[in-house]
């Protein structure tokens, strides 16, 4: 007797179901953007219930993470940044910077994400959306909150040209600098973007 053929309907929770579920994720991420991907439209494409999407990932930042096989959770290394105060956190958060943007394993998904974000049409890409929102948030809960705009927005500006010249374009000497050289050079900066006096205006 032969077996029944199995309907169409939901997959359960299996040994494909995370990789469906991912591949699902990414092609949502890159066809529709971080902000109109949807967990439920996620399950619905994965063939999956969306609590399974919730039970393997989480969150929609987790889904998105494990998707773009992003390595590092910012979510996780920001609030150290923070935890002396705002004094040092420039240095601070160059050197957790400087830790995973120097490690090859962490560069190479970071770099496409990044590449593939400066062809993206529209004002908001996965960079944006996913990663530097991340970034942000925990950046801006530390600062006063009338001056966090100005200031966060800085410090992404000198960490944006930084991995465009270091890491993207390989500039020289910058591009093989030692990392205590880069944090004495930039980290000053960084600083005086968190709490340096504003311009007068």
């Amino acid at each position: 007797m032969s077996a029944p053929a199995r309907g169409r309907g939901r997959r359960p929770g299996g040994p494909d179901t995370r990789g469906a579920i991912l591949l699902a994720a990414r092609r949502s991420f890159a066809d529709k953007g971080f902000g109109s991907t949807t967990i439920r439209a996620v399950a619905a494409e994965a063939e999956v219930d969306p609590a399974l999407v919730h039970h393997y990932f989480g969150s929609k930042d987790d889904l998105f993470l494990a998707a773009l096989e992003i390595p590092v959770d910012p979510r996780a290394l920001l609030p150290t940044v923070f935890e002396g105060g705002v004094t040092g956190a420039g240095e601070r958060l160059l050197r957790i910077f400087l830790s995973v943007w120097d490690d090859p394993r962490a560069r190479l998904p970071l770099i496409a994400l990044v590449r593939s974000s400066l062809v993206q049409e529209g004002p908001e890409s996965l960079l944006q959306q996913g990663i530097l929102r991340m970034i942000l948030d925990p950046l801006r809960t530390a600062l006063p909150s009338a001056e966090a705009d100005r200031r966060v927005q800085l410090v992404i500006s000198q960490m944006a040209g930084l991995v465009m010249a270091r890491y993207l374009l390989a500039l020289e000497p910058l591009a093989s600098m030692p990392t205590e050289e880069v944090v004495a050079w930039v980290a000053p900066t960084l600083q005086r973007y968190l709490d340096g006096p504003l311009p007068a205006g």
